[in-house]
């Protein structure tokens, strides 16, 4: 982006909660990409005339865990109202929604940048009821649509951040971050393919030294962190170059053609009033008990951000390790378990060998750290193996690629393959003899002041030693004998 302007970007994120029935109606809640159509589906969430929605107390747990670990404050008493537009998968013509008086006001959460930790304000979080879904078909030249209402009331939590995102890098970050804590605390799954997590980044660009905002645009419905980088860079890009030609930005809602790489317009931004706000007059009052409130944040779990700083003091890690690990709950919690089961493996090698070699197989075979065939205590036998020097970090990466396809016990392992690291001096002498007279050439380079040699030489010793051969052992054996062949004596 241009140095001349300054971005100024706000989130809008629609998290499904994860409940087992509906947000107004005792429906279940179904994977609308697996299920049938329509089956999920009753007079109160069809839109029928005179049913009477009733709150979902699981929907209200969820959303009160979500606002306190956003450090909102909770408003005892909100109030539901009706927000009007007419979709043709929105049978009721309206919306049950919160407007003036949400569940939760004036939040933060800290964000990780490459400028350092970042305090985003966090306006409001708010319940509201999910849409059906269209699908839009073109069969015999004709074109229609299908109308799914399996998703529609489905609970959705709206959580709506200040526009204090400066960079895409932020936007991004920021959104991650979101997904992090609605997966420590259960209640949304993170899955944006499926549509339960959804991105509306809020877009404008004003010239620097203005505090003023600019016309402001909203991309709608992101369904990947991919496409909110792309669809944030591209519409940054199109408002300086459309202001530098001395055109204006309009205010409108649009789309991300993720083919074309473009944004689309859909409509003209909408206003509060348009939405014809109202008291849902079919829902008394949302009255949250205070001890309610203060049991729910009793139970929050250690969340990403603590916990990374944990991670740093505790373990020594450095932040970016500690933030891959922290990311998701299950693993922090793998590798936690890891550290505390090695008796002599650090949690620096722990750490490595999770984000280098684990994280390597898991992203090869698209699983992840609850899939795995073999447990902690495993994977610290392990380690603490490479840390005895009883296997070295080759057999170590065979051992743990067998653990990874087919589970077992590291030790059966290392004994089905006879990996076990050899420190014997008398075998090591002999090894190290065999390749040193094999090779009276690079012998005679090394005395000559070749330094790299060595290091071949080394590599003949260990295939003589099939691998097996302690290294630091070794190099050591490795400098005496070419010292002793030098003509000087001495180790180069």
């Amino acid at each position: 982006m241009s140095p001349k302007y300054q971005p100024v970007i706000g989130l809008e994120v629609h998290a499904v909660l994860e409940t087992r029935s509906k947000m107004f109606c005792d429906c279940p809640v179904v994977d609308s990409t697996h299920e049938q159509p329509n089956v999920a589906v009753c007079p109160v969430c069809a839109g029928m005339p005179g049913m009477l929605p009733v709150v979902n107390r699981s929907a209200v747990d969820y959303a009160l865990r979500v606002a306190l670990a956003l450090n909102c404050e909770i408003h005892n008493t909100s109030i539901f109202a009706r927000k009007s537009y007419f979709y043709p998968d929105l049978p009721k013509g309206f919306q049950i929604s919160q407007y003036e008086q949400p569940l939760a006001t004036k939040g933060w959460v800290m964000v990780e940048t490459t400028e350092g930790e970042q305090r985003v304000g966090i306006r409001r979080v708010h319940m509201e009821e999910d849409t059906g879904k269209l699908t839009h078909v073109v069969k015999d030249g004709q074109r229609y649509s299908l109308v799914d209402l399996n998703r529609s009331g489905v609970p959705l939590l709206e959580i709506v951040t200040e526009p204090e995102l400066h960079s895409v890098e932020a936007a991004r970050n920021c959104a991650y971050t979101l997904r992090s804590i609605l997966r420590y605390l259960g209640v949304n799954s993170g899955n944006l393919e499926k549509g339960l997590l959804r991105i509306e980044p809020n877009i404008s660009n004003r010239p620097l030294g203005i505090l003023e905002f600019a016309t402001r645009v909203e991309i709608k419905n992101l369904n990947s962190f991919r496409s909110l980088e792309r669809a944030v860079s591209y519409e940054l890009a199109r408002q300086e170059a459309l202001v530098e030609k001395g055109g204006v930005v309009k205010q409108q809602t649009l789309g991300w053609d993720d083919t074309r790489g473009t944004t689309v317009p859909q409509r003209s931004k909408e206003y509060a009033e348009d939405y014809r706000y109202l008291p849902e007059p079919d829902l008394p009052p949302l009255v949250v008990d205070p001890a309610w409130v203060e049991a729910t944040r009793a139970a929050l779990p250690e969340l990403p951000h603590a916990k990374r700083r944990r991670f740093i003091q505790d373990y020594g890690l450095s932040g970016y390790d500690a933030g891959v690990l922290v990311a998701e709950r299950e693993t922090a919690e793998f590798f936690e378990a890891v550290v505390m089961a090695a008796k002599v493996a650090d949690a620096k090698q722990t750490a490595n060998w999770i984000t280098g070699n684990l994280f390597g197989l898991m992203n090869e075979a698209g699983t992840s750290v609850t899939d795995l065939l073999f447990g902690p205590a495993d994977l610290a036998k392990l380690l603490d193996l490479v840390a005895t020097g009883e296997l070295n970090p080759a057999g170590a990466r065979q051992v743990l690629a067998e653990l990874f396809a087919k589970g077992g016990k590291p030790a059966q392992i290392v004994k089905k393959h006879g990996l076990k690291q050899v420190s014997d001096a008398k075998l090591l002498r002999n090894w190290v003899a065999k390749a040193l007279d094999g090779n009276p050439e690079q012998v005679a380079d090394y005395a000559a002041g070749n330094q790299p040699v060595f290091n071949w030489l080394f590599g003949q010793v260990m295939q003589t030693s099939k691998g097996k051969a302690n290294p630091n052992r070794l190099r050591a054996e490795l400098e005496r004998q070419l010292a002793e062949r030098s003509p000087e004596g001495g180790i180069r």
